[in-house]
């Protein structure tokens, strides 16, 4: 299959949207940018070409996908109990259009593929121009995992959707780099007590600390699911995120005991740093995710795009300097742990 690249006109998106949606209606896989990362996009009431999302990316049918609205669709998707409504209308209001998904009860519209056979559909309302201007002229949810083979790095540029799925989908719309280059962060709601509580089930763009002006949170995401159990949205097992070169979290100097002849990489939060290891090793590649500054908002969108680099190097092994756990530095966390072969 060939792929093309289709480049957006940052004056006028009419043509690449057009583009998107004419093979979105003909039951088509179009990779789509968004402000977090790629999409794998498919009309989702449309179970043949969800299908295909599926068989593309290698992805275990009991993952449910993230489907993509405009807010004017959300009463089309979702059933939100009465008593519930106040504190997810709240969240919506206050983080939507955005990098925030919801898992919420579904409606009949849509499919037990899209949903992995649960009766909660996970939903975002993007914030990314092109992307909703799809949706809307689609008139329908578009359904999106990351563009990407399952367990991977997540793309946050055309190329490297190209890359990794070139021949295998028939388009792919380039909007250049994605802004926060990490995915959304998923929610759920546990009403059962006597006050609500936000279940965090992937930590993203959108911190613990702005949740909890709404609702005490519980941080679901730090116990990871097995790959075959069953799970309530995408991001949810132990191993996920992972270039194919071997990666290691390293926490503290001396737990990096290197073998001789093997070829180290290492991914650094600041590189110039008393607490940064790059003295430490004679590394073959070296890529800083916040260079001498330690911004969390830089390190969120130079992670994939480095750990990709340090893919393609040659390595016997990358080695991951940590973080700070603060604000998206949860989410950069939580991927580099996922990706690591010692958690």
């Amino acid at each position: 299959m060939e792929t093309i690249i289709h480049s957006v006109d940052f004056e006028d998106y009419d043509n690449a949207v057009n583009l998107a949606v004419k093979y979105l209606k003909n039951s088509e896989l179009v990779a789509i940018p968004s402000e977090t990362v790629y999409g794998l996009g498919a009309n989702a009431y449309d179970d043949a070409a969800v299908n295909k999302i599926f068989e593309v990316k290698n992805r275990p049918n009991h993952n449910p996908l993230i489907i993509h609205i405009h807010k004017n669709q959300l009463k089309y998707v979702v059933s939100i109990p009465e008593e519930q409504q106040k504190l997810v209308n709240d969240i919506i209001e206050a983080f939507c259009p955005g990098p925030l998904t919801l898992i919420l009860p579904k409606t009949e519209q849509i499919s037990d593929l899209v949903s992995a056979g649960l009766d909660t559909v996970a939903v975002r309302i993007p914030a990314h121009p092109v992307l909703r201007k799809i949706i809307k002229q689609l008139g329908a949810p578009v359904a999106a995992p990351s563009a990407n083979k399952f367990q991977s790095i997540s793309p946050t540029s055309a190329q490297a959707v190209f890359e990794e799925l070139g021949g295998d989908i028939p388009l792919i719309i380039d909007d250049g780099a994605c802004n926060n280059g990490v995915e959304s962060t998923i929610i759920s709601f546990d009403f059962s007590g006597a006050k609500p509580i936000i279940n965090m089930l992937r930590p993203g763009p959108v911190s613990i600390k702005e949740l909890q002006a709404f609702a005490p949170v519980r941080k679901t995401f730090l116990k990871a699911a097995k790959e075959e159990q069953k799970v309530q949205a995408p991001g949810q097992f132990k191993v996920h995120y992972s270039p194919k070169t071997p990666l290691r979290l390293i926490h503290k100097f001396e737990d990096f005991q290197p073998e001789e002849g093997k070829r180290y990489g290492l991914l650094s939060y600041k590189g110039d740093d008393k607490k940064s290891y790059t003295e430490l090793h004679d590394w073959k590649s070296i890529e800083v995710l916040s260079p001498s500054r330690g911004k969390l908002s830089e390190a969120s969108v130079r992670l994939y795009f480095l750990l990709r680099k340090l893919d393609a190097a040659g390595l016997d092994e990358i080695i991951a300097e940590p973080v700070s756990e603060t604000d998206i530095g949860v989410a950069i966390m939580d991927r580099l742990r996922k990706a690591s072969i010692n958690y």
